[in-house]
């Protein structure tokens, strides 16, 4: 069975690499441009895994993480951040806040997929 995989990332580029990465790798991929398009789309529909940016307009995926953290239907949900960020700050709010990993770009395709198939646990 694939996995339904949400990307949320306000970058074409970056939503179209890992699209194609996970797509390429059996993954069934839905992608949001902002926080706040990702979170009406994860609401809208069951997702294993979500890959969001950090840094991005209207709502950034910390926040996003946090509303979705509140809901009962995804506090078991793995989160990974893709993001340009690697301060050790950002990192422990991330955690906090209910991220599973995190990700700094730009990455290499082979590991995104090793760590999604690791956070999936298949």
């Amino acid at each position: 069975m694939s996995a339904n995989i949400l990307t949320v990332d306000d970058s074409a580029s970056i939503r179209l690499t890992t699209k194609v990465t996970l797509s390429n790798a059996g993954y069934t991929v839905t992608e949001a441009v902002n926080g706040a398009e990702g979170l009406a789309t994860a609401k809208s529909a069951h997702f294993d895994l979500i890959v969001t940016d950090l840094n991005m307009p209207v709502m950034d995926g910390l926040t996003m993480i946090e509303e979705l953290r509140k809901l009962p239907t995804h506090t078991g949900v793995p989160i990974i951040f893709l993001t340009t960020e690697s301060d050790a700050d950002l990192k422990a709010r991330a955690k906090a806040a209910g991220a599973t990993g995190w990700l700094t770009k730009p990455f290499d395709p082979e590991n995104l997929v090793k760590i999604v198939k690791k956070v999936l646990g298949r």
